[in-house]
C-alpha cells in the first residue's frame, strides 16, 4: 500500500506542475515544475517516507523504461542508416562542448588555490 501512496504523491506533484505551467503560462514544461515542487516537498520527513517505497520500486525496474526508446530506434533504422554518421558526430561534439562548458564554469566558480591558501 505504501508504494501506491508514494506513486500517487509523485503523480500529484507532476499534475500540480502541469497545472501551474499551464495556468501561469510558464516557459518551463509541467514535469520540470513538478520536479521542483517534489524537491521542495522532500524537505518533510513524512513526504520522504511516503515517496521512498515508490522511488525504490521505480528504480529497481528502471531498465523497463528504456524499452520504448529501443523500439523507437528499431522502427527508424532507415533514418539511422541514412544519417547515422551525422547523428554520431553531433552527439560526440555536443558531449564535448557540454563537458568543456561544465569544466569552464567549475573553474570560474572554484576559488583559486592561492586564495584558498590565504584563507587558512
Amino acid at each position: 500500500m505504501r508504494p501506491l501512496q508514494g506513486l500517487a504523491f509523485l503523480l500529484l506533484m507532476q499534475s500540480g506542475g502541469e497545472a501551474l505551467s499551464h495556468f501561469l503560462k510558464l516557459p518551463v514544461p509541467g514535469p520540470v515544475v513538478g520536479m521542483v515542487l517534489l524537491l521542495l516537498a522532500l524537505r518533510w520527513s513524512a513526504v520522504q517516507a511516503a515517496v521512498a517505497p515508490a522511488a525504490g520500486f521505480l528504480l529497481s525496474h528502471l531498465s523497463l523504461l528504456f524499452v520504448p526508446v529501443g523500439v523507437g530506434v528499431m522502427t527508424h533504422l532507415a533514418l539511422l542508416s541514412a544519417h547515422g554518421l551525422q547523428l554520431v558526430t553531433v552527439i560526440v561534439l555536443s558531449t564535448w562542448v557540454g563537458l568543456a562548458v561544465t569544466a569552464g564554469v567549475l573553474r570560474l566558480l572554484q576559488p583559486k588555490a592561492s586564495e584558498h591558501a590565504e584563507l587558512r
